[in-house]
C-alpha cells in the first residue's frame, strides 16, 4: 500500500441505519483489519458504533438534517440559492481542510450526485480544485439529476449543476455497471473511466459463525476455497477418505483452491486408527494435495495435532461448505445426510441409508465401484447445474468482502494520486 490513513465521508455514520452508513461501516472495519488509520467525517454519528481504531470526525453543518440546513434546502429545492449558502460553504471547506489533513487518500460517499448538503458538495469542489484535501475517491451510490424521486428538485445552474460535473482528479465509483452508464453519460465521460465496485457481504455474520469456527475457517483458508468439500466424521477407515483424497486430487485440476475438509480426529488410544491417519498423511503427500486436503485435527491455532471441534463448530463449517461429501463404505445411517439437508447444501453420497432412504432423488448418489475421476465429474455437474449452490459460492469466492477489498478497493486506493484525471 502506498497510503498508511483513509478518511471517509458522507452527511451521516453509524448508528445511522442505511445502505450507505452499512458500506461505510465494513469499508471502516477492513481498512484497520489492514493496518490503515482510518477516519470518519460526519455530521451525525457515534464513535462506540465504528470498528475500534476508527476515528470519528463530527462537522454537525455536515449532517443532512442540519437545521439551519434544512431551511436552506427548501430554498434550494425551490429553485432559489438562499441567503447565508456561501457563508455555510465557507465554513464547510474551512472545517474539512482542517478534519482531512491527516489523510492521506479521502472517500467521499454520495456528496457529489445527491442534493441533500449543497453547500458541502461546493466546499469539496472548492478543496478539490485548490488540492487542499487529500486525493479522493467519489462513491457514488445515488442521483438526484436523473432520480425521479429528487430529479425536480435541481435546477440549471450553480450550485445544482455541481452534481453532474466533474471534479479534476476524483475517481468516480458506482456500485453497479447500470449506474456506471447512468454516471458516464451525466459526467459527459466514458464509461471506462467509471470503476464498478459491487457491495459485498460478510460471511461470517450473515452465516452467523462463532468466532472460534471464524478463526478455523481463517486458518483452513477457506476465505480462498473456490470449492468446499465437508466430510463431518471421525477419521476411520469405514469413511473412506482416501477416496475423497483421490476425488480431491481429480477435482484441483479444475479447481486449484478446492478444500476438502474432515471435521473429526482420529482415536489418540487406538494404534489402528493413528496408523490410518499416517497412512491418509502420506497418500496426501503423494498427491500433491497438501494444501487442499485439511483435517481439522491439526489445524488448531498452535503448532501440532490434537484439535477438537464441538458440534457448534462443526455446523459453522456446514453453512460454510458447498458441499456435503459422504463417501463411506458403510453407515448404519448417515446423519450427515439429514444435517446438510437441513443446512441446504448439496449432498454426494455412496448408497448409505439417509441418502437412499431419505435424500431420494434429492442427492447425488453415486456407486461404490465408481472412479474418483466420475465422482469429481459428477460433483461438478451437480454443483455447476445447481443454480442456488452456483450463486452460493460465487458471492463467497468473489463478493464476500474481504474479495472485493482485496481485488478492488485497494487497487482503487492505491492508484488515486492527487491532481490525477480519473
Amino acid at each position: 500500500m502506498d497510503f498508511s490513513s483513509v478518511a471517509m465521508l458522507h452527511y451521516s455514520a453509524p448508528p445511522v441505519i442505511g445502505g450507505v452508513e452499512a458500506v461505510m461501516l465494513a469499508h471502516s472495519r477492513l481498512l484497520v483489519e489492514a493496518g490503515v488509520s482510518v477516519g470518519v467525517v460526519t455530521g451525525r454519528g457515534e464513535q462506540n458504533s465504528l470498528p475500534d481504531g476508527a476515528r470519528l470526525h463530527l462537522v454537525p453543518e455536515m449532517d443532512s438534517q442540519y437545521p439551519s440546513l434544512l431551511r436552506m434546502n427548501r430554498q434550494l429545492e425551490q429553485g432559489n440559492v438562499p441567503d447565508g449558502f456561501e457563508t455555510l460553504v465557507d465554513l464547510l471547506a474551512h472545517r474539512l481542510e482542517t478534519e482531512l489533513a491527516p489523510y492521506d487518500k479521502l472517500i467521499v460517499h454520495n456528496v457529489f450526485t445527491k442534493h441533500f448538503n449543497l453547500p458541502l458538495t461546493a466546499a469539496l469542489f472548492r478543496l478539490l480544485e485548490e488540492e487542499r484535501v487529500p486525493p479522493c475517491i467519489a462513491w457514488c451510490h445515488d442521483f438526484t439529476w436523473t432520480s425521479p424521486s429528487s430529479r425536480s428538485k435541481v435546477f440549471p445552474g450553480y450550485p445544482w449543476d455541481l452534481l453532474r460535473t466533474r471534479v479534476r482528479g476524483v475517481t468516480y465509483v458506482v456500485v453497479s455497471k447500470r449506474r456506471q452508464a447512468v454516471l458516464a453519460e451525466l459526467l459527459e465521460i466514458p464509461a471506462a473511466e467509471v470503476p464498478v465496485v459491487y457491495n459485498g457481504v460478510s460471511v461470517d455474520r450473515l452465516l452467523g459463525l462463532s468466532a472460534e469456527g471464524g478463526e478455523l475457517a481463517q486458518r483452513l483458508e477457506l476465505a480462498e476455497s473456490d470449492l468446499i468439500l465437508l466430510m463431518p466424521v471421525r477419521v476411520t477407515e469405514a469413511k473412506n477418505i482416501e477416496f475423497a483424497m483421490q476425488v480431491t486430487a481429480v477435482l484441483k485440476r479444475r479447481f486449484p483452491g478446492v478444500r476438502l475438509v474432515i471435521t473429526g480426529p482420529p482415536d489418540p488410544h487406538s494404534t489402528a486408527s493413528m496408523d490410518y491417519f499416517a497412512q491418509l498423511q502420506s497418500l496426501r503427500a503423494k498427491l500433491d494435495i497438501n494444501n487442499e486436503v485439511r483435517f481439522v485435527f491439526e489445524s488448531g491455532p498452535t503448532v501440532g495435532g490434537g484439535f477438537y471441534i464441538d458440534e457448534d463448530v462443526v455446523g459453522d463449517l456446514y453453512r460454510l461448505a458447498d458441499v456435503m461429501f459422504m463417501p463411506s463404505h458403510r453407515e448404519g445411517f448417515g446423519m450427515p445426510v439429514v444435517e446438510a439437508g437441513l443446512v441446504g447444501i448439496p449432498v454426494v453420497a455412496a448408497n448409505v441409508p439417509a441418502a437412499d432412504e431419505i435424500g431420494k432423488g434429492n442427492v447425488l448418489v453415486f456407486d461404490s465401484n465408481a472412479s474418483a475421476e466420475t465422482v469429481a465429474e459428477d460433483i461438478l455437474t451437480f454443483v455447476m447445474e445447481n443454480p442456488t449452490a452456483a450463486l452460493r459460492r460465487l458471492v463467497r469466492c468473489r463478493y464476500a468482502w474481504p474479495q472485493v477489498f482485496r481485488h478492488d478497493i485497494l487497487p482503487l486506493l492505491n492508484a488515486a494520486e492527487k491532481g490525477q484525471l480519473s
